[in-house]
């Protein structure tokens, strides 16, 4: 009687166990609610999770909360964040990534697919291999535009003295410093402050991260300079990848890639509506003289050039698929 007790008392608690959490994949990103990269990840997350059924589950942790992009792509390369979505601090880690920190490259999201197609995943993905990151997805964080609290900005003359803050890679300061500003890098999550406060008289972003990070409420004038077009790199850690197991995997890297059409999408409607929206809270908007920016920018080129092995000829094909 006792055994058959004890039997009964030993299956109950085994049927009453509470089922096995799913593994979490973690994906960390630096954008502010509603900004292009939190609905870029909240859609890869909810097309993702409903494949992987109880396999795993994609939970989006977005405003800086697992740290800013240099602390993300450590903690991706530890293992302590699965997936996370760097930008221009990508050419922190392989140099040749500064060859989208060149201004004026990209001439338009079909020119970005075929600089994609032909060299990016072919040139550029391989060598952040070698630092323990594999890319999964290029997805885009946008035209950058110069906001200040000083003057409208025509010339690159107009940036004289202006304290800009720019992400953490060396050549957006190069190229700024070239232009005669005084850029400085910073974290994103600081931004606002440093605006509000006067440490900074400006910064450089797409219209979706200005609008999210409500920098419209401490900056006067927009200058519409387009100067950059700066990919997203849906980026894990090849170690930490390795572990789990193929199909989710799979799921994972295929979804990553399918979401590219949404956020593209996503982006060009932003290139309008935010726009507006900018105007509306009150934004002086210009359009500065693109030429003299572009005659500006041939040191910024000829040093890359000269710094970065093998950058020289992807810069020319990247230029001749854009024609």
């Amino acid at each position: 009687m006792k055994f058959r007790h004890a039997l009964v008392a030993a299956i109950t608690a085994l049927v009453t166990l509470p089922a096995l959490a799913q593994p979490e994949i973690r994906f960390g990103h630096v954008g502010e609610p509603n900004s292009l990269f939190a609905l870029s990840a909240d859609e890869f997350a909810r097309r993702a999770n409903a494949k992987l059924g109880g396999k795993a589950k994609v939970v989006v942790f977005g405003s800086s909360q697992l740290g800013g992009d240099k602390e993300l792509l450590q903690k991706v390369k530890l293992g302590t964040v699965d997936i996370a979505l760097p930008s221009t601090v990508m050419s922190s880690e392989s140099d040749i990534f500064g060859i989208f920190e060149m201004p004026y490259l990209v001439k338009d999201r079909a020119h970005m697919g075929r600089i994609e197609r032909e060299l990016f995943w072919t040139r550029l993905a391989p060598e952040v291999e070698k630092k323990g990151l594999k890319i999964l997805a290029l997805w885009e964080n946008g035209y950058r535009h110069v906001t200040n609290s000083k003057r409208p900005i025509h010339t690159p003359a107009d940036l004289q003295g202006i304290k800009l803050r720019v992400p953490e890679g060396k050549w957006r300061v190069k190229m700024f410093q070239s232009w005669g500003a005084n850029p400085s890098p910073m974290k994103f999550s600081e931004v606002f402050t440093a605006l509000q406060t006067g440490v900074m008289d400006g910064q450089e972003n797409p219209f979706t991260q200005i609008f999210s990070a409500k920098f419209q409420e401490v900056q006067r004038y927009l200058s519409l300079t387009g100067h950059v077009y700066t990919p997203a790199y849906v980026t894990v850690g090849a170690r930490k990848w390795a572990t789990l197991p193929e199909d989710v995997r799979k799921i994972l890297e295929d979804t990553a890639k399918e979401t590219q059409a949404f956020v593209y999408a996503t982006a060009e409607r932003d290139d309008t509506e935010l726009l507006g929206k900018l105007k509306t809270a009150g934004m002086q908007v210009n359009m500065p003289d693109k030429d003299a920016f572009i005659a500006a920018s041939k040191v910024v080129y000829d040093e890359f050039a000269n710094e970065v092995a093998g950058s020289r000829d992807i810069i020319e094909r990247a230029i001749a698929l854009g024609r």
